[in-house]
């Protein structure tokens, strides 16, 4: 049979009164029709719910069993309302963020802080991974936004849209008591130029590349590229072991590794560029709600 709420509800007020005349005023309603309903639920189940004399209503067995989940029922179909209004405004549900591990030293945890604050019902899945990889992510929908180095491609920049978050120059990573270094000011790329650079590959991040390489060049350099590591914690470790240097944005800083030190460079450096990207046709409420809050912050 189907058991409407209506019905369960009727039935839990009766078996919290224990009496059909206080029950039905309780409902606001005439004995009577309660009483019809009660008996048609019974009859539909094909068990008595409640035994009944002249003097007395008590619960069966199966009365009993029926009121925790009835009682269980109503109170899930009392809080859709808050429900569908949560989802609805995107308080709550499920967010795919992807992020480069650059942002984890920078802007990420801000982020996930305000977002988890304003939103808490909002499962946030986080993926570590690559600009490259975030923008296939993204082209087949298996993420709803990427935090990664700018700028798209321009065959992306159709099919996704982009929010600017941070921009930060590039300064230098370098295994610790290098003379050259010495003191407390900026310095040039110069006193460094004969150590091999550790560096992104180019396939993963072209305009972190190639602003690597412009600031060698504006220095009038030539690298020689030693190593090349996908993620920056591997570039700093690598720089620790003493492997070489690093061109790195500023707030990589904020990852301390024994035997490195960050310097800032003398002269203008080009800035890397750190943004949001996702899907134009990503209509997720939870997606804009966490867009609107960060456009706030930036």
């Amino acid at each position: 049979m189907t058991i409407e709420l209506r019905q369960l509800r009727y039935f839990v007020t009766v078996a919290e009164e224990l009496h059909f005349g206080r029950a039905a005023a309780r409902l606001h309603m005439t004995q009577p029709p309660l009483s019809q309903t009660i008996q048609a639920l019974e009859a539909g189940l094909g068990h008595r719910l409640f035994a009944r004399t002249n003097r007395s209503v008590a619960l069966t067995p199966a009365g009993s069993a029926l009121l925790t989940e009835a009682r269980r029922l109503l109170a899930q179909a009392h809080a859709l309302p808050e429900l569908v209004r949560l989802a609805a405004s995107g308080a709550s549900g499920r967010l795919v963020l992807a992020f480069v591990s650059t942002a984890d030293y920078s802007v990420l945890p801000p982020f996930l802080r305000e977002f988890r604050e304003h939103t808490p019902h909002v499962h946030i899945e986080l993926r570590e991974a690559t600009t490259d990889i975030q923008l296939e992510d993204l082209a087949h929908n298996r993420i709803d936004v990427g935090l990664l180095i700018a700028p798209l491609p321009e065959k992306s920049s159709t099919d996704l849209a982009y929010l600017r978050v941070l921009s930060e120059p590039l300064i230098l990573a370098a295994p610790k008591g290098i003379k050259a270094l010495a003191g407390s000011g900026a310095v040039s790329l110069k006193a460094v130029a004969d150590l091999p650079l550790i560096i992104f590959p180019r396939r993963i991040a072209p305009a972190f590349h190639d602003a690597i390489l412009a600031t060698f060049r504006d220095a009038g350099l030539t690298p020689h590229i030693g190593q090349e590591a996908i993620q920056m914690q591997t570039i700093v470790g690598l720089v620790s072991a003493g492997m070489g240097i690093a061109l790195v944005p500023q707030s990589v800083s904020n990852l301390k590794r024994p035997g490195v030190e960050y310097k800032t460079l003398r002269g203008k450096t080009p800035l890397v560029e750190t943004g949001l990207a996702w899907r134009r046709d990503n209509h997720s409420p939870v997606l804009h709600a966490f867009l609107d809050l960060l456009r706030k912050k930036t």
